[in-house]
């Protein structure tokens, strides 16, 4: 709406290939700027997807990465793979419970 007012006005003051070149031109950017957020609604739909570290898949080097696990505790997670909930890091005794609370939000198995 706004463009075409803009057009609108411009008009009185501008030849007709003036014209199609400033719409021309317009169109153009507006197509970049509806590019960029289109793009930014998909990264930000995508983002909002499960970041959690999947424990049945990560890497020693990525539970790590974790508040307060250690190589230690990174390898009895890998051993004891496949997990089917996260709270049995606790259950099996691979960290305590205090420990699990720090990552107790990070964590996930599954998708």
């Amino acid at each position: 709406m706004l463009l075409l007012a803009s057009l609108v006005a411009c008009s009185q003051q501008q030849s007709p290939q003036e014209l199609r070149e400033k719409t021309a031109q317009e169109t153009a950017e507006m197509k970049q700027d509806a590019t960029a957020v289109a793009q930014g609604i998909r990264e930000g739909l995508t983002s909002g997807s499960d970041k959690r570290l999947n424990l049945n898949s990560a890497s020693k080097d990525q539970l790590l990465s974790l508040p307060g696990v250690t190589p230690r505790q990174a390898n009895r997670v890998i051993v004891g793979r496949p997990f089917n909930d996260p709270r049995e890091l606790v259950i099996r005794r691979v960290m305590p419970q205090s420990e699990y609370d720090k990552i107790a939000d990070q964590v996930r198995v599954g998708k």
